[in-house]
């Protein structure tokens, strides 16, 4: 397992050695896992408009043998998406290109906090 820090705070990324066929061809898992990445940056949330990957409401995708699991979490518990959100972001991740099937999980430890926002988006909402 290796961390990489995406400005949003760290995420656990795990990627073992193979390959991730598709109809296409072969794809390494490491580029599977950037697929999902650039389809998670594609879900904004409802109420802000910014990204829920830039948001740093993903906290682990992990790939492997063309399975993608995910956690995320949302900026409240209470949020009014709570029960269609996480199965919108599966439906989007199972239609990534080589993923065979994907598991989205809430979790709520850490809480989301402000700071967990990518740099990049704080500028966009004027927070720096």
């Amino acid at each position: 397992m290796r961390q990489f820090e995406t400005g949003n705070g760290p995420v656990e990324d795990d990627v073992s050695s193979g390959d991730a066929g598709t109809s296409g061809g072969v794809v390494d898992e490491s580029v599977l896992h950037d697929r999902v990445v650039a389809a998670l940056k594609t879900i904004y949330d409802p109420e802000i408009p910014v990204n829920i990957y830039d948001l740093g409401l993903i906290y682990r995708v992990e790939v492997k043998n063309r399975f993608v699991e995910v956690d995320m979490t949302l900026t409240a518990p209470g949020c009014p998406v709570a029960q269609t959100f996480p199965g919108m972001v599966e439906g989007t991740v199972k239609l990534v290109p080589g993923v065979e099937d994907a598991v989205v999980d809430l979790v709520w430890d850490p809480p989301w906090r402000q700071e967990m926002i990518s740099e990049a988006a704080r500028l966009e909402l004027g927070l720096i």
